[in-house]
């Protein structure tokens, strides 16, 4: 009986150490989630606004494409100079955070929109639109790192995230 007693009592110890090693890990590893959302909170708000409902940073530079158009050349070099400022933005963060986590993988999905003007392709429009700035973002040096897998993706006229002025919905979202 003795033997049973001590058998049982080594299982429940065993067990609870294997319990509260698994409690540990799960709290380190929300501590990792909650830093890297406060880290990804502090980014630029010069350029970007947090929506909390969507969980979602929007750009907040107006880019305003001619209609049924993607050449993001035919934007003015201010609005052109704001977008590299926002990309060396969303590097520098990804960078700085990486610093101290070189474990923490980012996925950066560049969204295009388009307005709901009857134009027949706004679905393509809208991937060309964020594969344009992609491009250009490439073409200013602007690379996000081994830690940051690079989404392109067009929502055409659908979404939440929308401007009831159609005009404004030519634009980009940025989810991180």
């Amino acid at each position: 009986l003795f033997f049973v007693m001590l058998v049982l009592f080594v299982l429940v110890v065993a067990l609870l150490h294997n319990k509260i090693s698994e409690q540990a890990l799960k709290l380190e590893e929300c501590e990792k989630i909650e830093e890297i959302r406060r880290s990804l909170n502090n980014i630029d708000s010069t350029y970007f606004a947090y929506n909390p409902e969507y969980k979602k940073h929007i750009l907040k530079i107006s880019v305003e494409f001619p209609t049924g158009q993607s050449n993001i050349s035919k934007v003015d070099p201010q609005t052109l100079s704001q977008l590299t400022k926002a990309g060396i933005a969303i590097r520098d963060q990804i960078i700085e955070t990486t610093k101290s986590n070189p474990e923490i993988q980012y996925l950066l999905i560049i969204e295009g929109q388009a307005s709901k003007d009857y134009y027949m392709y706004n679905y393509e429009l809208s991937y060309s639109r964020a594969l344009a700035l992609r491009n250009y973002w490439t073409s200013q040096g602007i690379e996000f790192g081994n830690n940051c897998e690079v989404l392109i993706s067009g929502s055409g006229t659908e979404g939440k995230l929308r401007e009831t002025d159609e005009k404004k919905n030519q634009r980009f979202l940025i989810h991180i």
